[in-house]
């Protein structure tokens, strides 16, 4: 068959399609993971995901079949993959990440979908409430408020003296306000000011930072989504140069050489994950299962970026933290 004529026949494919009853005997469950990580990285958050179905009595090959879909750092062709993914008629499907999950939600893609996403999934309208999301879709929502004025407080006890936080976040992130608020509120109790940069875009970015060189904030809070993720090298050298601590919520922004994060657990994310497939499987419908927080967080230290700021961090943050990079 020539490419123009696959091409069209999966364009004229619905983004939902009648498949066989879940579970069905002699047939793997078919599961496809949807990311935009690169296909040629490793893939810890699949590797959890994996471990959590292996928990669960799942064998590889046997009970279920797992096919991934790179986007390969891109959300859009996670989008145009949209109907070879309906075409592949799986089971349910899994995106790893907003990143990953929007661009299917945009295609119109109706298929079961269990998802983690940093956004607040009701304020992004692919939830009716945590409780009951309604429709085909249900996981785990990393948007957890009070997350937001911890980081804060750990500002305050490596920098005492603090008075005023600059915060960097997305503007498009559904739920991005009410974190704005908590941050306030929480700089209230603690006796700093907060200055807020909203930026979507590379160029707003260094525009902000440019700013906040200008002012001398006397720390940065990043808010913890794919945007700031992906520049989590910029702000890291942006640290450096201007001896600014940056403060974040996940793991790989402190790895990338910011000083410190505090936020969920990813492993335990995507292990959990690995349950809703489970309930799908049984016959669930992702609608009725309701979305879930966070269980467990972890506190990451860049002691090799401290030393550099000249910060001494205090011993009562070093003995609570879950990793400290040398």
């Amino acid at each position: 068959m020539k490419r123009r004529t696959v091409c069209a026949a999966l364009a004229a494919l619905p983004l939902s399609v009648a498949l066989p009853a879940r579970g069905q005997s002699g047939a793997p469950f078919r599961i496809a993971w949807v990311t935009t990580d690169r296909k040629d990285a490793p893939n810890a958050n699949l590797e959890a995901f994996r471990e959590g179905l292996h928990d669960l009595g799942y064998v590889e090959g046997r009970s279920h079949a797992i096919e991934v879909w790179s986007g390969d750092g891109s959300g859009e062709r996670v989008g145009r993959m949209a109907g070879e993914i309906v075409a592949s008629r799986p089971d349910v499907v899994v995106a790893a990440g907003g990143l990953a999950l929007f661009p299917l939600v945009r295609a119109g893609v109706k298929l079961p979908i269990v998802y983690s996403v940093s956004a607040d999934p009701v304020e992004a309208r692919i939830a009716e409430s945590f409780a009951r999301p309604g429709g085909h879709m249900s996981g785990i929502s990393l948007f957890a408020l009070s997350l937001v004025g911890k980081r804060l407080e750990l500002v305050k006890e490596i920098r005492p003296g603090a008075k005023r936080v600059a915060v960097v976040c997305n503007p498009q992130h559904p739920g991005e306000h009410k974190e704005l608020a908590a941050a306030r509120d929480a700089a209230r109790q603690l006796g700093l000011e907060v200055r807020y940069f909203p930026a979507s875009t590379a160029a707003a970015l260094d525009a902000a930072l440019a700013e906040i060189a200008r002012g001398r904030d006397d720390a940065v809070l990043a808010f913890a989504d794919g945007f700031t993720l992906g520049f989590a090298g910029r702000f890291a050298a942006f640290s450096l140069e201007q001896r600014i601590p940056v403060v974040g919520g996940w793991a790989q922004f402190a790895r990338a050489g910011n000083l410190m994060i505090y936020g969920p657990v990813f492993a335990d994310v995507y292990r959990r994950l690995a349950s809703y497939v489970d309930k799908v499987r049984k016959g669930a419908t992702p609608g009725d299962l309701p979305i879930e927080l966070p269980t467990k967080v972890e506190l990451i230290v860049n002691a090799r970026t401290a030393k550099a700021l000249g910060i001494a961090i205090p011993a009562s943050v070093l003995a609570r933290a879950d990793e400290v990079i040398q």
